[in-house]
């Protein structure tokens, strides 16, 4: 569902009040795993994306983009049948081979 748009039954928004029923909005959801990156790189993230969408949108979109940075607890992501885990992402990020 990343990058699509979400349709909200009905919501909440303390800073705006309710939102209509129907209303759209972007919806991006991120899944890393757990323990890969710290908070301030999960912000960076979620600004970055939500850049990138009202890049394509247009400024107007920008306050109702949510950005949702999901963890996977390590060992629980699977890539060709082997599980992954955080320091498998690790050790890919500084050019190692993943410890198998």
């Amino acid at each position: 569902m990343v990058g699509e748009t979400a349709k909200v039954l009905s919501l909440q928004d303390a800073s705006r009040g309710p939102m209509r029923k129907g209303t759209e909005m972007p919806f991006i959801n991120v899944k890393v795993i757990e323990g890969v990156f710290d908070a301030a790189q999960k912000r960076k993230i979620v600004e970055r994306l939500t850049d990138a969408m009202v890049a394509i949108e247009g400024e107007n979109m920008r306050s109702v983009t949510w950005c949702v940075v999901e963890e996977v607890r390590s060992g629980d992501w699977g890539i060709g049948g082997q599980p992954l885990t955080t320091t498998d992402v690790k050790n890919l990020a500084a050019g190692q081979a993943a410890a198998r």
